[in-house]
């Protein structure tokens, strides 16, 4: 297990509303991943959660948020809402490069599920300087949008379930469409949520492998 060091609970103020985070560090953090939750699910996911503690204990910090309000996630537009998600993202991606603040010389990834993969390409293409690498775990990169696939540079790893059909597919066009490195893996016999015995494991290793390697010169000028 990785040294015990920072958690913390926080807030972001993005377009007038507060988003609220739970930011964990190990004892000597390497770089950080900040996570993009899928629709209806939260900070409190426990396959996010489990992925972040498999980074933390890589020396990986972790930023978990919930880019939606409780009253805004009630809503089946607001979900889907890729605009406002990207917006939120890059306002928590903002915030975590403040020049005088404690992660601003920290390299970044960005970790995406579902809807929150497509926000994570989006801002990845926006901020090509602030995101080294960029993982999908069962995610809708499709939604991120042709033109914006094209534009990312990021190394990017496409993770799906091998039983996860209409999903392939969809990353796979999305894989087509990009121009970055990037890889799509499909793990053996598991569904959407990779719930199966041993796929969230394989899931959370090779997010860590991702993101060790792609992370390790640092942030880019």
């Amino acid at each position: 297990m990785a040294s015990s060091g920072k958690k913390q609970l926080i807030n972001i103020v993005a377009d007038g509303v507060a988003i609220e985070g739970m930011l964990e560090l190990p004892q000597k953090t390497s770089g950080m991943v900040l996570f993009a939750h899928g629709s209806g699910s939260s900070r409190l996911s426990p396959r996010n959660n489990y992925v972040a503690s498999v980074l933390r204990d890589a020396g990986l910090g972790t930023l978990l948020l919930d880019l939606l309000t409780a009253g805004e996630d009630q809503t089946y537009e607001t979900r889907f809402d890729i605009s406002l998600l990207t917006q939120r993202l890059e306002v928590a991606l903002m915030w975590m490069r403040q020049p005088d603040g404690e992660l601003a010389g920290l390299p970044v990834g960005l970790f995406g599920a579902s809807t929150g993969a497509a926000a994570a390409l989006r801002v990845a293409a926006r901020q090509p300087q602030a995101v080294q690498a960029v993982v999908s775990r069962g995610g809708r990169p499709d939604m991120a949008g042709a033109d914006v696939l094209a534009r990312v540079k990021a190394p990017t790893l496409l993770l799906v379930g091998g039983l996860d059909d209409v999903v392939i597919e969809l990353n796979k066009a999305a894989y087509e469409r990009m121009q970055c490195e990037r890889q799509l893996r499909i793990v053996p016999d598991a569904t959407h949520l990779f719930e199966e015995p041993g796929a969230l494991e394989s899931v959370a290793q090779m997010a860590a492998d991702w993101f060790l390697f792609h992370l390790k010169d640092g942030p880019q000028a």
